[in-house]
């Protein structure tokens, strides 16, 4: 029994240090709930007896916004003024957007085109070492995107937020990317020692106007998975997709091709012999049917030169036959050896400090929505927490945006209508103009 009311107290005070921790981290609910939904959330917690297990799928979400009250969202983030003096910073405007599933879900978005945009919002430093990274956000490109980003920075250490832009360094950059025809991908580049990695392997976006989810997720055992709308796009190792690290071995620099080392799949034929004559072959000859003119006249004309037409029994250069080498080794290839620059790096996932979210793009286009950006350690959480936001929503926005391009079509077919009336108004009016300048002329005649 007291083994019970021990384990009980220590379940108890982990519990109301975890909901303190919450509250004076201001993470997740600053923006989701009021003052009075905080007080019964720490009291729903504390009086349940199941609280901590509850708990601990809220202390595991470091950074939550839902972005979900009109006059929270900028005491979150910090507008930057990168290339406010160049006249090229994009304001960002809070928005459901133009079709949605539910108005009141609303998020920060594009507004203005050709523009630079940059906005960051700060969490309190955590370190992924041993957990696992769950990097997730939605995005909709309501423009229908040329040319521009929809992706999502994580940053690190002590950052300028008013000054956060395209150089600011950055440790994981992570969302979709398109422009034009070339370039319609996922970005997933680690940050290292000043140096960005890409991944190597391909992973397509989505490319249509409605919202999607982007969920990258990174285990401590330096695999990792994408994934677009809670389905796996893509999955692999962080030391076989990235050039993170040295590779483990490296061509031997000191190696060399050995004199006798034949690498030559065909030879020349020996037994082929150049046919004698064959040089005296003309390209072209005297075409034989060819006739003078009878009307020609050497003294006006000068002589005449009967025209030439290709030798048929011209064949070229001559080129002796190839057969197969006898002696072929293979393409020489120098040995591997063991880098000796190489250093396992078993941390090669974690990044200590992680402090920042930030977003920064050019946009030809704007229009590029955001909302729901979570930061985690739980794959579970994460998917569940998509569904519950991008999932229940998502076939009442599709039904929205169809509605909505159909009123545009209706609207356009108007316009071509009236274009076409106007139109027939002008040849109208052109050829009364055209009769009465006629009946004028016909009057001058008379």
């Amino acid at each position: 029994m007291a083994i019970l009311r021990s384990r009980l107290l220590v379940a108890a005070l982990a519990t109301v240090l975890a909901v303190a921790s919450i509250c004076s981290a201001e993470i997740y609910l600053e923006e989701r709930f009021d003052e009075g939904e905080v007080f019964e959330f720490v009291m729903l917690i504390l009086s349940n007896p199941f609280g901590l297990f509850a708990l601990s799928v809220f202390v595991t979400v470091w950074f939550f916004l839902l972005l979900g009250s009109d006059d929270g969202w900028e005491n979150r983030w910090v507008k930057s003024d990168w290339k406010k003096d160049e006249n090229m910073a994009g304001e960002w405007i809070y928005t459901s957007g133009n079709w949605t599933g539910d108005a009141e879900d609303k998020g920060i978005q594009t507004s203005e085109d050709y523009r630079f945009y940059a906005i960051s919002a700060e969490f309190p430093e955590f370190n992924n070492k041993g957990k696992t990274l769950v990097f997730q956000f939605s995005v909709k490109h309501e423009q229908k995107l040329d040319c521009g980003g929809g992706y999502i920075k994580l940053l690190s250490g002590e950052v300028d937020q008013k000054k956060f832009g395209g150089d600011t360094p950055y440790s994981i950059m992570f969302g979709p990317d398109i422009c034009l025809h070339s370039t319609k991908k996922v970005h997933a580049i680690f940050s290292r020692d000043g140096k960005n990695h890409l991944i190597k392997k391909e992973v397509p976006c989505k490319t249509d106007q409605l919202t999607h989810v982007y969920t990258f997720i990174v285990h401590p055992d330096a695999t990792y998975s994408i994934l677009i709308d809670n389905n796996e796009r893509q999955t692999g190792s962080l030391y076989d997709d990235w050039d993170i690290l040295p590779k483990k071995q490296i061509t031997d620099p000191d190696a060399k091709k050995p004199e006798d080392w034949d690498d030559k799949q065909y030879i020349p034929d020996p037994e082929d012999k150049k046919p004698e004559g064959y040089d005296d072959i003309l390209k072209e000859i005297t075409d034989p049917d060819a006739k003078k003119p009878e009307d020609w006249n050497e003294e006006e004309d000068g002589e005449w030169t009967a025209p030439t037409i290709p030798n048929p029994e011209y064949k070229g250069p001559w080129k002796q036959k190839k057969i197969k080498n006898p002696n072929y080794k293979g393409k020489w290839e120098a040995p591997l050896i063991d880098n000796p620059d190489y250093k396992d790096d078993p941390d090669i996932y974690a990044y200590p400090n992680l402090r920042y979210v930030g977003i920064e793009l050019w946009q030809v286009k704007s229009g590029t929505l955001f909302d729901n950006i979570l930061v985690s350690d739980d794959p579970e959480y994460a998917k569940k927490f998509a569904e519950e936001t991008w999932g229940k929503n998502k076939l009442a926005e599709k039904a929205a945006f169809d509605e909505a391009e159909k009123k545009k079509e209706e609207e356009e077919s108007k316009d071509d209508e009236s274009d076409i009336e106007d139109k027939d108004e002008d040849d109208a009016e052109s050829d009364s103009d055209a009769e009465e300048k006629e009946k004028e002329t016909a009057h001058d005649e008379l």
